[in-house]
């Protein structure tokens, strides 16, 4: 799991597929957290993508590196509703707070995948599986 978050984290940012009907639909996600041996993802509860994700919890995570490297991760979303892990989010993003609040209404939900699997491509080359 670590290469996995190190690769995000360097990679800065990563794209979420859904789906949404018979539409696949893509969009970028930034903040993640690596504990109790998982990676951890937000999104709000508020966001069609949510909705995506309760109908279909299938999904992909693409992200890519300047070199051109890329990491492919597979699985089935699961959500998490352990306080820990929302206090771990926000500790390492402080702009969710703004976000997710009673003020606002919009809740910020935990998920990580399970079932998964992953690869690191090489523009050329042989992948390497991580999972």
């Amino acid at each position: 799991m670590s290469k996995i978050y190190d690769f995000l984290t360097e990679a800065k940012f990563f794209f979420i597929a859904t789906n949404d009907g018979d539409q696949p639909k893509l969009r970028p996600f930034g903040s993640h957290i690596e504990m109790d041996g998982k990676i951890m993802f937000a999104v709000g509860d508020q966001k069609a993508v949510y909705k995506q994700m309760l109908a279909n919890p299938l999904c992909e995570i693409a992200a890519c590196k300047p070199d051109g490297v890329w990491l492919r991760y597979t699985g089935k979303i699961v959500f998490d509703d352990e306080p820990e892990y929302l206090e771990a989010m926000y500790a390492t993003s402080p702009l969710l707070k703004e976000i997710y609040n009673e003020k606002t209404g919009f809740k910020m939900k935990i998920f990580h995948l399970e079932d998964a699997t992953a690869f690191i491509m090489p523009p050329i080359g042989e992948p390497e599986k991580l999972l």
